[in-house]
């Protein structure tokens, strides 16, 4: 018997259709992603280096690390002219020669001005880089500290750039005055041009 009925069941509602929700979704998916991309591009953005005054030409003229300086990787910044490092598997604090920057870290003294500067300079220039140590006379100072000329990664004579830059005044001390004169020299030009610490005082 030829019947006009369907037998299946009755269809029931169309799961193939798109929901709003879901339409939803591919329109600001890509937004977010496009957004998280942005974001995390910044966030690995290098940070940029401080504006020199000195000249490439100046750096270029000062001394540059002698064969036998030796390599440590810095490990912490604690000040404009204190750092700690790995220097032959060893971790040394480490003690700039020649050049004094203004205190931040003594409990006993109040932070002085252009202090935060010269350890903020000092953490952008030396963090977890690999600079060159060259020593004097004296290995250590009282405090154990192993006392060292330094060297940057690009070959830049350290000490000389905190004391031209004017990040650090002229400290003496014999019998370790290899580079004194150096020093005394960029000290006074710095201060002459009014760089760093030396702005606003007298000449």
């Amino acid at each position: 018997m030829i019947t006009t009925s369907d037998p299946r069941p009755p269809a029931g509602p169309d799961r193939t259709a798109t929901r709003p929700g879901a339409r939803a979704a591919r329109t600001w998916l890509p937004a977010l992603a496009t957004i998280l991309a942005v974001l995390l591009l910044a966030g690995c953005r290098p940070e940029q280096a401080p504006r020199l005054a000195t000249t490439p030409a100046e750096r270029a003229s000062w001394p540059p690390a002698p064969p036998e300086a030796v390599a440590a990787r810095v490990e912490r910044v604690v000040d404009g002219d204190t750092f700690v490092a790995a220097v032959a598997g060893r971790s040394e604090r480490i003690r700039l020669i020649g050049v004094d920057t203004p205190e931040t870290v003594d409990p006993d003294r109040p932070v002085q001005p252009y202090g935060s500067e010269a350890s903020s300079f000092a953490k952008q220039m030396l963090s977890d880089r690999t600079v060159r140590l060259e020593g004097d006379v004296e290995p250590r100072d009282r405090y154990g500290r192993l006392l060292a000329y330094v060297w940057l990664p690009d070959g830049t004579f350290w000490n000389a750039l905190l004391a031209a830059e004017g990040y650090a005044q002229l400290i003496t001390i014999p019998p370790d005055v290899s580079y004194a004169g150096l020093f005394r020299d960029l000290v006074e030009e710095a201060r002459a041009a009014n760089r760093g610490l030396w702005a606003g005082r007298p000449p």
